[in-house]
């Protein structure tokens, strides 16, 4: 596992809940995690947390990233004010960098037009079908999707979400993989011996 530089996209009604495994298990592995808004200036979350942003979304470039997490947040529902990010994120796929969209960062992709021929997941499938994308024959109903470089997941699947992106930038890979899953979603005993022995706790 190469350690690299991790995107967080950061603005007003982020869901604090639907990226905190990804992040902490990234960060525990190695991997440098900087948050991107829509400027500099704070953002608060949901939950009322107060986020200063690392840096401006027009600042960051593919090139200096291995991968950018959108969270879902209820300004993706209530107008466009989050559309540069949803540009930004087909910016990275074209560049060959992954990115990862959680709740309602997937219908900001599927608006955008990034759903319509991958493989991908949500809430439910009319919440993506109200946006108007092109993609329903794509939907696949389960917990997370990675098609290629794009994992999606809905707002109630936050470990699986971080199962994928965990798999992607190769921080765990199987038995490992399993195991983390099986200890953080379904809090198998069992997991822990397994994590303990790949030094992964």
């Amino acid at each position: 596992m190469r350690r690299t530089t991790v995107h967080l996209a950061v603005y007003d009604t982020l869901a604090d809940w639907e990226t905190g495994h990804t992040t902490a298990h990234l960060a525990r592995a190695g991997h440098d995690i900087r948050t991107v808004g829509p400027g500099t200036a704070p953002v608060r979350s949901i939950g009322g947390l107060r986020v200063q942003p690392d840096l401006a979304l027009d600042a960051l470039r593919p090139e200096d990233s291995a991968l950018l997490i959108l969270p879902g947040a209820d300004l993706w529902d209530t107008g466009d004010d989050l559309a540069p990010f949803a540009r930004k994120a087909r910016e990275f796929l074209d560049a060959g960098v992954p990115v990862a969209a959680i709740c309602g960062a997937t219908a900001g992709l599927a608006r955008e037009g990034l759903l319509d021929d991958r493989a991908h997941t949500s809430a439910v499938s009319f919440y993506l079908a109200a946006t108007g994308y092109g993609g329903g024959a794509r939907y696949v109903d389960t917990d997370a999707v990675t098609d290629g470089g794009l994992i999606t997941a809905g707002p109630t699947e936050p470990v699986a979400f971080a199962r994928e992106v965990l798999r992607l930038l190769g921080v765990y890979e199987g038995e490992v993989l399993d195991a983390w899953y099986g200890l953080f979603h379904d809090s198998d005993p069992a997991a822990y011996e397994v994590l303990a022995k790949a030094g992964a706790l």
